[in-house]
């Protein structure tokens, strides 16, 4: 069970086939299980929260199976443990290669085991190469772990470690593999992935070529980018590759520049409207998408109305809206002027009602366009479902589709959070 990112969800396909490939079945569901592995987010107190509901809830519907907890959570609060408790065998970020012969030990004994080792300056890229995801169109493919840049709110560069790349030789190798496996489009996935290559002087643009560049795959597209190191050489180069998909979810986290500073972001408004202005400019109907923090410590009413402004501004196409988390070990922790729930929720409700009205707004100005779809499924009345390559939702009610094909459509009409479609014959 991955709760979580895109990264999780990579790392969770790793176990599985290190699983599978001595000798364990993945189950159908929890209540028919022997084992029940958690791989843990930590980003916020509710996701915290949604984990230890999970953990109960399979230890009280399946009181036999052995609980597996690993992730994130146990990695940031080894010294917690009330958040183990029901948990048969507990495992940090650093030992997910070490699953099997964890549970080995486990079944031999029976006694409970905590594996969490915290992380090392020098670290390198943990190896880790995976065969395929249930879908057999679009693969993640984790190229970056860790994060240096110490937000003031965020725990995950204590959860994830420091910045370490995925080398560009063995990248391209798993690009290559997952390419004859069928798959067609390659996500590129990390913690901090604008920083990828900082190592070894490589830049997200080397790890983007480096896959466009295999035979078989279709599409390039990034998962989160922050800001930094998005310069304008680097778009312009992005620009030029043809399989590279124009959807940036560029994080923003605030829309006010006193708020950023006292996140300890390392940007302001006026650097990122620059970045979405260039992209705008260099990408033919490219999508921005970003993540907005409403409620951070000392947030005013005026610095709320600020980032609001600033949102509505870029005019996102989609924005993952969500109120401030108090966590315990960092700096925000411990800021006066935190603010009561009920504003954070107030705040949240009116960010969100106005970002879904510029969400439509960037729908309707698709309608018209002709452009391409990946078809990912089709539902249970025949109609087909994929992503343009800047991830615009379309749906295709023709019965000639396949699932894993690429048509070239012209979108008819736009809703709420998608739009439909025709093939162009």
């Amino acid at each position: 069970m991955t709760l979580g990112c895109k990264v999780n969800q990579y790392e969770s396909q790793l176990m599985s086939e290190l699983l599978s490939e001595n000798g364990y079945e993945n189950a159908s569901d929890y209540h028919n299980a022997d084992i029940c592995i958690i791989n843990s987010c930590t980003v916020t107190a509710t996701g915290d929260s949604k984990c230890r509901k999970t953990i109960n809830r399979i230890r009280r519907e399946n009181p036999d199976c052995i609980i597996v907890l690993c992730g994130c959570m146990p990695q940031a609060f080894s010294d917690n443990l009330t958040l183990f408790e029901g948990c048969d065998i507990v495992m940090g970020n650093t030992a997910r290669r070490e699953i099997v012969p964890v549970l080995d030990e486990y079944l031999r004994d029976r006694n409970q085991i905590i594996r969490i080792a915290p992380h090392e300056k020098g670290e390198v890229f943990e190896p880790m190469q995976v065969g395929g995801f249930e879908s057999r169109t679009r693969a993640f493919v984790k190229i970056e772990d860790g994060c240096n840049r110490f937000c003031s709110y965020c725990i995950i560069p204590y959860a994830r470690g420091r910045v370490r790349s995925k080398p560009l030789d063995v990248l391209k190798k798993e690009a290559n593999d997952l390419a004859s496996a069928g798959f067609k489009e390659i996500v590129l996935v990390g913690i901090n992935l604008s920083a990828y290559g900082q190592e070894f002087d490589a830049d997200i643009y080397d790890a983007v070529k480096t896959v466009c560049e295999v035979k078989g795959v279709k599409r390039v597209r990034l998962g989160s980018v922050e800001p930094e190191r998005m310069t304008r050489e680097t778009l312009e180069k992005l620009a030029r590759l043809d399989k590279f998909c124009p959807h940036f979810h560029l994080s923003l986290q605030s829309g006010c520049d006193e708020t950023l500073k006292r996140m300890r972001r390392h940007y302001n408004t006026a650097e990122y409207r620059r970045i979405v202005n260039q992209i705008r400019e260099l990408f033919d109907n490219p999508a921005i998408t970003t993540d907005v923090m409403v409620g951070f410590v000392g947030e005013s009413d005026e610095e709320f109305s600020q980032s609001l402004s600033f949102c509505e501004e870029m005019g996102f196409a989609k924005t993952h809206v969500f109120p401030y988390s108090r966590r315990k070990g960092t700096s925000a922790d411990k800021m006066d002027g935190h603010i009561p729930e009920r504003i954070k929720h107030e705040r949240s409700n009116v960010m969100i009602s106005r970002m879904l009205d510029e969400q439509k707004r960037f729908l309707q100005n698709q309608v018209g366009k002709r452009t391409t779809v990946l078809i990912e499924a089709v539902d249970k009345d025949g109609v087909y479902d994929g992503y343009t390559p800047n991830y615009t939702r379309v749906k295709l009610n023709d019965a000639s589709l396949q699932s894993g094909e690429l048509y070239e459509i012209i979108i008819t009409k736009a809703y709420d959070d998608y739009c439909s479609a025709e093939v162009v014959r």
